[in-house]
C-alpha cells in the first residue's frame, strides 16, 4: 500500500469536487489567495506609484538642500547607488526691463529637469506641456512677474550682469510646491547662465538643491547616508514628511487595504474551518473502511492531507491568477495619474499567496482533520462510534496562532498583531457567552408568541429546532456574527475614510494664498476680496525669526543627532501671535495663553504691553506654543526655552503648550504661536488663504495691480493632483471591498452547507408526521431568519466597538456612531441568511423522507 495514498488521494479529490463542502472549501481558499496576492501586489506597486506622483510635487524621490554646492564625492555616491541627479539653485535678485524693476525669486534648473511630470508653458501659441526647463540664454517668467514689469515674449530682461530672452510664460511648473519659501514672482532660467549673472558669490543667500530620482531599492540603500547628511546640517526631504496632505491619505489607504486583506483572509479561514468539519464528518465511514483493509493511522492522515494539499495548490494557482488580474485592474484604475510605467510584478506576492493558503488550511482545518487518525474500524458495524471532535481550545488556539502570524506578516507590526490576537481571543470567549445569552433570549421571546397563523407556527417550530441544537446554533451564530462584523467594518471604514477625505478637500477649499500683506493694506485687501470669494481663512500676522539657542545651548548641540539637518534650525521661521487657539489646532500638553498666571510661577503673562511689564519679573521669558511634530523632532517638551533672533533683537521664550495641527486643510499653519503683545513692535506682514471661484479669476489681475507687493500663490494645481490621487485610491478600495464581501458570502455558504444533513433529517421527520412542503419551507426559512437576525445584531455590536478602536488607534480618525448599522444589519442578516439557507435547502425539501432520514449518520 506504499503508493495507495497518492492514487487514492487523486481519485477521491476528483470525486469530492462534486460535494458542496469541498466546493465551499475550494472557493474559500481561492478567495484567501486572491485577496492576499492582490493586496500584496497592489500595495507594493501602488505605494511606489503614489509616492512618485507626490514626488512630482517635491521634484524628486530625495531632495537635498544646503547653502553651498554639493561635493562631487556625494554626487558619485548617489549615482553609483542608482540615482539620476538634477541640480537646482534658488536665490532672490532684482529683474529689470528698461526702467522697470522688480525683485524676483530665481529658479535655475539644469538640462535633466524635471524628474517627473511636465510644465505648462506658453511659448507664444498657447500653453503646452514641456518636459524640460528653458535652454541656455533664455528664461521663463510667471504671469505675475510678466504683469508687474510688462514683459512680453521676446523681451530681454537684465538678470545680474547678463541679459536673458523671455521665451515663455509659466502657467504651472512640473514640481509646483505649496511652500512659501519663494514669496516673490518667479523667473526660471538655465543653470548654465548662472555664472554669467555674477549673482552667486561667497556670502550670497543662495539655496543649492540636489534632486535625486531612483528606484525604491536605491532609496533604501542610502538611508544611512541620508542620516549622516542630516547630522551635518543638510536638509533632507521626502514625500511622507514634506507633503503631509498626501502622506496621511496614503497611510490611511495602506492601512485600510491591509485591514481589508486581513478581513478577507479571516473570513476565508472561518469558511475553511466550517467546510473542513463537514468534509471530515463525511469521510469518517471511508476512513473506517480503509482501516478494515489495513490502512494505518499515518496513511489515513497522509491520504486526506494529500487531498487537501492538492486542493490548496489548485486553489493557490487559481487565486494567484485572480490576484494578478485583480492588481492589474486596480492599477488600470490608476493609470490616469501614475507618472511612470511601473515595473512588472515580482514573484514574492505569489509565494505569499501560496503561504497564505497553506497557513489557512493548516490553521483552520488541521485540528479537525486529526479526527481521521482516531477513527475505529468498528465504525463500519456501529456508526455511532465516531471519534471525539478535537477540543475547542485546541482548534481555536491553532487557528489563532496561524492568523496571528498572518496578521504580523501583513501589518508589519508584531505588537499590533499580538494585541489584536489577545484582544480577539478574550473577545471570542466573551462572545461565546454573549451569543448563547442572545440566542436564548430570542428563543424565549419566540416561545412566548401566541397566535394560530402559519407564520407564527413556523417561527415557533423554527425556534424549537434551534433550541434542540443550541450548541451548534451558538457556533453558527458566532460564525455569522464574525462574518457580518468583518463585512460591516470594512464597509463602514471605507465610507468614513471617503467622507473624511472629502471633508478635507471640500469644494471651497482655499486655492490661493496671499502673502506679504502690509498692515496698512490689511483692511483694503479684505474689502477687495470679501465680496468675490467663497471662503477665507483668518488673516494671520507673520514675523520672521530664527532659533539661535535651545535651553541656552547652540541648537545643533541641543537637539538629537538625526534632527541636526532639520530645516527649522537652518532658516528663519514664520512666527505669529493669536489670543485664541486657531481652528484645527488642539492642545495636547500644557495650557493655552491666559491673562493671568499662577502666583508661584516666576513668569507673569499680560496680553498687552509685555515687553514693558517684564522688568519686575525675575524670569523674563515669553510663553510660546509649539507644534507637536516640531517638538518631537527637536526633542522639546514643556518648560524648555527657545531663544529667537527677531529683527536684530533677542527674544527668550518658554514652551507652555504643545499643539497638534491638521495639516490637510490647505490653510495657514504655524509651528510657533506667541501671545499678543510680544511681536507687534517688530516689522510684520499678514497671510491668508481664500477660495476664488472660476468665474472670479479676473480678481487676481485687479489684486496684482492694486497691491503689487502682495504675493498671490495659486495652489489649484496641487489640489488637483491630491484630488486625483484620492479619487483613484477610492476606486481601488471599492474593488478590494468586493473580495471581502465574497469572502463573507463564502462563510455563509460553508456554514449552511455543513448543517444540511441535520436539516435534511429534520425535514424528513416533519414529512413523516404529515407536514407539507410549504410548511417545511416556512419552518426552515423562519429558523434561518432568526439565526440571521441574532447574528446581525451581534455583528452590529462588534462592528461599532471595533471601528471606534480602529479609528482612535490605527487610522487616526474621530470615532462615529452609525445608527443605520443597527437598523440594517439585523434585518439584512435575517434576509440574507434566510434567503441563502432557504435556497440551499430547496433540494432537501424535495427529497423522499427515506432519503432524508438516511443522512442521520452524517449529521
Amino acid at each position: 500500500m506504499s503508493d495507495m495514498p497518492w492514487r487514492l488521494a487523486a481519485r477521491s479529490l476528483r470525486r469530492d469536487l462534486r460535494s458542496a463542502d469541498v466546493r465551499a472549501l475550494f472557493v474559500a481558499l481561492v478567495l484567501a489567495v486572491a485577496a492576499s496576492t492582490m493586496i500584496a501586489f497592489f500595495l507594493d506597486r501602488l505605494e511606489r506609484g503614489l509616492e512618485r506622483q507626490a514626488g512630482q510635487m517635491l521634484g524628486g524621490d530625495i531632495v537635498l538642500e544646503q547653502r553651498t554646492p554639493f561635493s562631487e564625492a556625494l554626487r558619485t555616491t548617489l549615482e553609483e547607488a542608482g540615482f539620476t541627479l538634477s541640480d537646482q539653485v534658488g536665490l532672490v535678485s532684482m529683474i529689470s526691463l528698461g526702467d522697470r524693476f522688480q525683485p524676483a525669486s530665481l529658479k535655475a534648473v539644469d538640462d535633466v529637469y524635471p524628474h517627473y511630470g511636465v510644465s505648462r508653458v506658453d511659448l507664444g501659441e498657447g500653453a503646452e506641456q514641456i518636459a524640460s526647463g528653458p535652454p541656455a540664454g533664455q528664461a521663463w517668467a510667471d504671469p505675475r512677474l510678466a504683469q508687474l514689469i510688462e514683459i512680453e515674449l521676446g523681451d530681454r530682461v537684465q538678470v545680474g550682469r547678463t541679459e536673458l530672452t523671455i521665451s515663455g510664460i509659466i502657467e504651472r511648473e512640473a514640481d509646483q510646491s505649496a511652500g512659501f519659501s519663494n514669496f516673490n514672482p518667479r523667473l526660471m532660467l538655465n543653470t548654465a547662465d548662472l555664472e554669467a549673472t555674477g549673482l552667486v558669490q561667497e556670502g550670497s543667500r543662495v539655496e543649492f538643491e540636489l534632486l535625486a530620482a531612483g528606484p525604491p531599492q536605491a532609496i533604501d540603500n542610502v538611508q544611512g547616508l541620508l542620516t549622516e547628511l542630516r547630522q551635518q546640517g543638510v536638509e533632507v526631504r521626502d514625500v511622507r514628511v514634506d507633503r503631509p496632505q498626501l502622506g496621511n491619505a496614503l497611510q490611511r489607504a495602506d492601512s485600510y487595504l491591509g485591514l481589508a486583506g486581513l478581513a478577507a483572509v479571516l473570513l476565508a479561514g472561518v469558511a475553511v474551518a466550517m467546510s473542513a468539519k463537514r468534509y471530515v464528518e463525511r469521510h469518517l465511514d471511508t476512513a473506517a473502511l480503509l482501516r478494515c483493509f489495513g490502512a494505518s493511522q499515518q496513511q489515513l492522515v497522509m491520504l486526506f492531507s494529500l487531498q487537501l494539499i492538492g486542493l490548496a495548490l489548485a486553489a493557490s494557482l487559481l487565486g494567484a491568477l485572480l490576484g494578478v488580474a485583480g492588481q492589474a485592474l486596480l492599477l488600470h484604475l490608476l493609470t490616469s495619474f501614475l507618472p511612470i510605467t511601473l515595473p512588472p510584478p515580482g514573484i514574492m506576492p505569489l509565494w505569499l499567496g501560496v503561504l497564505t493558503a497553506m497557513a489557512v488550511l493548516v490553521g483552520f482545518a488541521g485540528p479537525t482533520l486529526l479526527r481521521i487518525k482516531q477513527v475505529s474500524a468498528l465504525k463500519v458495524l456501529r456508526r455511532e462510534l465516531d471519534p471525539l471532535p478535537p477540543a475547542a481550545w485546541w482548534v481555536a488556539g491553532v487557528a489563532a496562532a496561524v492568523f496571528g502570524g498572518l496578521l504580523w506578516l501583513y501589518s508589519g507590526s508584531a505588537p499590533l498583531a499580538v494585541a489584536l490576537l489577545l484582544g480577539g481571543g478574550i473577545m471570542l470567549s466573551a462572545l461565546w457567552g454573549i451569543s448563547a445569552l442572545l440566542l436564548n433570549s430570542i428563543l424565549y421571546g419566540i416561545k412566548k408568541l401566541t397566535g394560530t397563523s402559519e407564520w407564527i407556527q413556523a417561527l415557533r417550530l423554527g425556534g424549537r429546532q434551534l433550541a434542540r441544537r443550541r450548541q451548534a446554533g451558538v457556533g453558527q451564530l458566532l460564525a455569522f456574527s464574525v462574518t457580518f462584523f468583518a463585512m460591516a467594518m470594512i464597509v463602514l471604514v471605507r465610507g468614513d475614510l471617503l467622507s473624511t477625505w472629502q471633508a478635507q478637500l471640500p469644494d471651497d477649499m482655499p486655492n490661493y494664498f496671499a502673502i506679504n500683506i502690509q498692515p496698512d493694506e490689511r483692511d483694503p485687501f479684505e474689502q477687495a476680496v470679501a465680496p468675490r470669494i467663497d471662503a477665507q481663512s483668518t488673516l494671520y500676522p507673520m514675523v520672521r525669526g530664527r532659533i539661535t539657542a535651545i535651553n541656552q545651548q547652540p541648537p545643533m548641540e541641543a537637539v538629537p543627532e538625526d534632527a541636526r539637518g532639520d530645516g527649522s534650525l537652518r532658516r528663519e521661521l514664520n512666527l505669529t501671535w493669536q489670543a485664541e487657539l486657531p481652528e484645527d489646532n488642539q492642545i495636547v500638553a500644557g495650557e493655552w495663553f491666559t491673562s493671568e498666571a499662577p502666583v508661584d510661577e516666576p513668569s507673569v503673562y499680560k496680553p498687552q504691553g509685555w515687553l514693558g511689564a517684564v522688568d519686575a519679573v525675575s524670569d523674563d521669558t515669553v510663553p510660546v506654543s509649539i507644534e507637536e511634530g516640531l517638538a518631537d523632532r527637536l526633542g522639546l517638551s514643556l518648560n524648555d526655552t527657545l531663544t529667537f533672533s527677531v529683527g536684530g533683537d533677542e527674544l527668550i521664550t518658554r514652551i507652555t503648550s504643545v499643539r497638534s495641527l491638521n495639516w490637510d486643510t490647505f490653510k495657514p499653519n504655524f509651528f510657533l504661536i506667541f501671545p499678543p503683545g510680544v511681536l507687534e513692535s517688530f516689522g510684520h506682514s499678514y497671510i491668508t488663504a481664500f477660495h476664488l471661484p472660476d468665474e472670479e479669476q479676473g480678481l487676481i489681475r485687479q489684486l496684482v495691480s492694486d497691491f503689487p507687493g502682495v504675493s498671490l500663490i495659486n495652489v489649484d494645481a496641487i489640489l488637483g493632483q491630491v484630488r486625483d490621487v484620492l479619487t483613484q485610491v477610492t476606486r481601488a478600495i471599492e474593488l478590494v471591498l468586493v473580495l471581502v464581501l465574497l469572502a463573507g458570502v463564502s462563510v455563509l455558504y460553508a456554514a449552511l452547507t455543513a448543517s444540511q444533513p441535520v436539516r435534511a433529517h429534520e425535514s424528513g421527520l416533519l414529512r413523516v408526521f404529515g407536514a407539507g412542503q410549504r410548511m417545511i419551507s416556512r419552518v426552515q426559512g423562519a429558523e434561518y431568519a432568526l439565526l440571521g437576525f441574532a447574528s446581525g445584531l451581534m455583528g452590529a455590536v462588534l462592528a461599532e466597538v471595533a471601528t471606534a478602536a480602529l479609528y482612535l488607534y490605527w487610522l487616526e480618525l474621530p470615532p462615529r456612531f452609525h445608527l443605520t448599522l443597527w437598523l440594517t444589519l439585523p434585518l439584512g442578516g435575517a434576509l440574507l441568511i434566510g434567503f441563502i439557507g432557504h435556497a440551499l435547502s430547496r433540494g432537501l425539501r424535495r427529497q423522499a423522507p427515506a432519503a432524508s432520514l438516511g443522512l442521520l449518520g452524517e449529521a
